[in-house]
């Protein structure tokens, strides 16, 4: 994709569910780690991911990345994202804009709702993007949300 006549990678991906073991996790990080190192530092990147964590703000080292705005209830693959972005330099965009509850969910099922699905783009030129949020829609399939991200 070309913005203002750079190149921009996009990334795109699905973490494995709750049920999958240890291994088959770490795998989807390392592969996902391998990814990232193999694109240039220079070069333009958004990841997005359906990364099943939810990704808290613990402490102040991690603010680089979080920008304490969000739903959840920690859980390890959270802190997963949380590594990831801190590892490569990138902000977790969702956190950094305070919107409505509808606007920030992510998955609901059975009556829950979380954020699980996250941007990240590199953490210096996060003032580059002005509004990331959920549209609540059934467009794909049933209980599924479109995003924007400008």
């Amino acid at each position: 994709m070309c913005c203002g006549g750079e190149i921009l990678n996009i990334i795109s991906a699905y973490a494995q569910q709750a049920g999958c073991t240890e291994d088959e996790k770490g795998n989807f990080w390392r592969d996902k780690d391998g990814v990232m190192q193999e694109l240039e530092e220079h070069k333009r990147v958004i990841a997005g991911a359906d990364l099943n964590g939810h990704a808290e703000n613990e402490n102040e080292a991690i603010d680089q990345a979080h920008g304490g705005i969000g739903i959840w209830e920690k859980n390890p693959e959270g802190e997963n994202v949380v590594d990831f972005a801190v590892s490569f330099d990138k902000s977790i965009v969702n956190t950094f804009f305070k919107k409505k509850r509808k606007h920030l969910i992510t998955y609901r099922s059975g009556g829950r709702c979380s954020q699980i699905d996250y941007f990240l783009y590199k953490r210096i030129k996060v003032v580059e993007v002005k509004n990331c949020k959920v549209i609540p829609c059934d467009h794909v399939a049933p209980n599924t949300d479109c995003y924007i991200l400008t």
